[in-house]
């Protein structure tokens, strides 16, 4: 769950948020089902400091970083967020960084800024209509894609060479247009993406199942394990699956799928 400071703040009420997100980090610590992130200002609107003052502390899983330019923007942010984790008595390295790629500078750098700090956690493909990156970049927002394919596929790529496995899709601003809104969750799952950020409630459920890996592929994936065990033991490095040739690369592709539908059962 993500709380924002950010641009759903209007300017006049930017030192109220911080004291109500921090209200809400304090309140929920112990009792929130899920991780609890906040949506700070970015670096160049000189609100930021203000705000990390406000919210590293007890029950903050990470920073979803707007507007990023270039890696040293993250060691900088880096570097305050380990003095404000030693002050407030949390662990080294607890405070997890999400990076939203919204700029042209930080589309053009975003293998530098996966890998310029072990904070980073996941990479944002921000590709939205109408919003940041759409400006900055100049491209018309159609439900095919088309026009970010390249950037959402780049993204996927430095997260995956960055040895982060989770990189995140969003966000699909029609809050009514669920049909829409599935195409575009598909569509991304099959560039790599692992989840989406969801701006509604409405987007929750489906995003849930789009990128839940579904009962009967992980029985197929539990069956090909087996059958390459089986043929492993009689001494075979490959075997013939159902009409499918298999070997120990396709079954540790299975193996990652079935441990991702175990990691979402159990935190579901």
């Amino acid at each position: 769950m993500i709380l924002d400071l950010e641009d759903s703040v209007p300017a006049g009420d930017k030192a109220d948020a911080r004291k109500t997100v921090a209200e809400t980090l304090d309140r929920l610590a112990d009792a929130a089902r899920a991780d609890l992130w906040v949506r700070p200002n970015s670096s160049v609107s000189g609100l930021l400091g203000a705000d990390l003052e406000a919210v590293v502390r007890p029950g903050l899983a990470g920073l979803f970083l707007p507007k990023v330019f270039d890696a040293q923007e993250i060691v900088r942010i880096d570097a305050v967020v380990s003095h404000l984790e030693e002050r407030e008595g949390l662990a080294p390295g607890s405070v997890g960084l999400i990076v939203s790629y919204e700029t042209a500078v930080s589309m053009a750098h975003c293998e530098e800024i996966a890998t310029a700090s072990p904070r980073v956690a996941s990479l944002l493909g921000a590709t939205g209509p109408n919003a940041d990156v759409g400006r900055e970049l100049g491209f018309e927002f159609t439900p095919a894609g088309l026009e970010t394919l390249y950037l959402r596929s780049r993204i996927v790529l430095a997260a995956r060479a960055a040895g982060l496995h989770h990189p995140l899709a969003g966000v699909w601003q029609d809050i009514r247009d669920l049909d829409g809104f599935r195409r575009f969750c598909e569509d991304n799952r099959g560039l790599g993406y692992r989840g989406m950020v969801c701006i509604h409630p409405s987007h929750v459920a489906v995003a849930n199942e789009v990128f839940t890996p579904s009962p009967e592929k992980v029985e197929f994936y539990r069956r090909m394990i087996d059958a390459f065990r089986k043929a492993e033991a009689e001494g075979s490095a490959a075997v013939d699956f159902e009409g499918q040739h298999i070997d120990l690369a396709h079954v540790k592709t299975a193996e990652g799928v079935i441990e991702l539908a175990e990691a979402v059962a159990r935190h579901g």
